[in-house]
């Protein structure tokens, strides 16, 4: 479908209402939410990696707030069971059948706080659901519901006890995103809030699961030029023709690399695609997906410095609009 001028200004309007009112509670960081409400509307999930206290779990909060839907948190630890994420089917006496109970998993919103914490088996609990929004136990599929969104954080240090997200689970993420420390205006302005001091701000719900729904929709109908399309499918070539990686970035990074697009093109208020969207969002979402040499990774290479230089290097296209 192709989108009205009304349709276009509602998208970009209610955007910016939506990162609005997740920055009362996230201060300063307005990038960052915007790739996070980026990520929801492109029907993908996040990763947060960041140090301690810089606001991980207050963002996914504020999401969960900002919407009308179901909220869940899972405490990624050791001991946790894939069916603690999922569900369990469990025996009823009374009826003499097995009673699916669904798991925190069944969310609009799910917050995998410290994911790095749990066992491999308990990570790979998330795979399919995160690719296919649905659940399957015992050979009977649980569809989890639009939208559906897993917010992920992980500390980079105190690494004893953890197990390193697996490439699989990595490029599940539509993006990787750290907040960082807030500037001094910010941090003043943290302080001086004693809400902070109690678990953080409480946000009113701002939209409808409906009207999430709807959002997704219309950023599927922004138009995307062919050349824009081979810009992007060319950044995924370059990514595993660099010498310093050896695993470079799958076909699915180049669909999130355009969904994402997409979303943030709506999001300015256009109906089409530039290359500066792209641009934009690419380290974001193709440099978690991506492993180094071992070697070049010691002499201080970096996946987003590989995607920095690929990008510096690999020629534009010309801008052009829907026709």
């Amino acid at each position: 479908m192709s989108l009205s001028p009304e349709q276009v200004q509602w998208f970009s309007s209610t955007f910016a209402q939506l990162v609005a009112n997740i920055e009362r509670a996230v201060v300063g960081k307005t990038e960052v939410v915007q790739l996070a409400l980026t990520a929801l509307v492109a029907e993908g999930h996040l990763l947060l990696e960041d140090f301690p206290g810089t606001g991980k779990t207050s963002l996914a909060r504020a999401i969960a707030q900002t919407l009308h839907g179901k909220q869940s948190r899972i405490q990624f630890t050791p001991d946790l069971l894939p069916s603690d994420v999922t569900g369990n089917s469990i025996y009823d006496q009374r009826t003499q059948r097995f009673e699916f109970i669904p798991g925190p998993i069944f969310a609009n919103v799910v917050l995998a706080d410290e994911i790095n914490r749990a066992s491999p088996k308990t990570q790979s609990a998330l795979l399919e659901v995160m690719e296919e929004s649905h659940v399957t136990v015992e050979g009977v599929t649980h569809s989890v519901g639009r939208p559906f969104m897993v917010i992920a954080t992980q500390n980079p240090i105190e690494q004893a006890g953890t197990y390193r997200l697996p490439e699989a689970q990595l490029d599940r993420f539509i993006m990787k995103a750290s907040l960082g420390y807030p500037d001094h205006a910010s941090a003043v302005k943290i302080l001086a809030q004693p809400t902070y001091a109690r678990g953080g701000v409480v946000l009113e719900p701002k939209i409808s699961n409906d009207h999430v729904a709807t959002m997704i929709d219309y950023a599927a109908a922004v138009h995307i030029d062919q050349t824009v399309l081979e810009y992007i499918a060319r950044l995924n070539e370059e990514t595993r023709e660099a010498p310093d990686v050896v695993l470079g970035t799958s076909v699915r990074a180049g669909l999130a690399l355009s969904r994402a697009a997409k979303v943030r093109a709506l999001a300015s208020g256009r109906d089409y695609v530039v290359p500066d969207d792209v641009k934009r969002l690419a380290v974001v979402v193709l440099a978690h997906r991506m492993v180094l040499d071992p070697e070049e990774e010691f002499r201080g290479a970096t996946p987003e410095g590989v995607v920095k230089r690929i990008l510096d290097r690999l020629p534009v296209p010309q801008e052009s609009a829907a026709t």
